[in-house]
């Protein structure tokens, strides 16, 4: 399992930049210890980088 995550970090992170590693470490961390602050504001990140622009 660690490997799949350091390599959606990679991905994330050649596509999106350091927001989406920050977004994806956030949502992880979040997960794995509990905090529903933390996955929430991660979550948010790659949410607001997936979205497409609005006009």
């Amino acid at each position: 399992m660690p490997f799949i995550t350091l390599g959606l970090e990679q991905i994330i992170q050649w596509k999106y930049g350091v927001m989406g590693t920050l977004g994806v470490s956030l949502l992880t961390l979040g997960l794995k210890i509990g905090s529903t602050n933390c996955a929430c504001a991660g979550a948010l990140i790659l949410a607001l980088l997936f979205a497409p622009p609005s006009d």
